[in-house]
């Protein structure tokens, strides 16, 4: 492999390195080792950044880098909420919640697909501020039980903003994939 074949492939590699990372961040919740959860937590938003930042930033973009950025940073959050659920930590409304948003979104783009309308999914507003809203409830949550923080009642108004967010989300990819789906 060339090292211009390495470089070009460096954001790929980057976000590969994120998927590794969900399991070990999964351990570290359940062990637990809250420091060591957050820190890696705050490591894989990093890479996000970087990977971007690669990619855009030196025409590194590729077809694979699309499909995995997103893949990645979906099993991170997705994992993460489902085990903080699992361990109590947060609510087990807010992991099924957030899971069933993506869940639903997937299977509509898989109906899309079959029925030979495939459908361009694009980051509506609305979703990224409810993906922005998740990776603070998730950092929050690590970094509080990391370093002993409560949240009191900021920790139920982040609860409640990520529940809207999500359900707001998930309706506007829903109307916009109706409305696809109905052309």
């Amino acid at each position: 492999m060339s090292k211009s074949t390495i470089f070009a492939s460096l954001p790929n590699m980057i976000t590969l390195g994120r998927l590794v990372l969900v399991p070990i961040v999964i351990v570290c919740i359940i062990q637990p080792d809250w420091k060591a959860a957050f820190l890696l937590f705050l490591l894989a938003g990093v890479s996000d950044g970087v990977d971007g930042f690669l990619a855009r930033h030196f025409d590194l973009r590729s077809e694979l880098g699309a499909y995995l950025d997103p893949l990645a940073d979906k099993a991170l959050l997705m994992s993460i909420y489902v085990t903080l659920a699992v361990e109590g930590v947060l609510p087990a409304s807010i992991a099924v919640l957030t899971v069933s948003r993506d869940v639903m979104i997937m299977g509509a783009v898989m109906v899309s697909w079959v029925l030979d309308k495939p459908v361009k999914i694009n980051p509506l507003l609305v979703s990224k501020a409810n993906t922005a809203g998740q990776i603070v409830l998730a950092a929050s949550v690590l970094g509080g039980k990391a370093f002993g923080v409560n949240f009191g009642v900021w920790f139920q108004i982040m609860i409640y903003t990520v529940a809207a967010l999500t359900i707001a989300s998930a309706a506007a990819y829903f109307v916009q994939w109706l409305r696809h789906m109905t052309d």
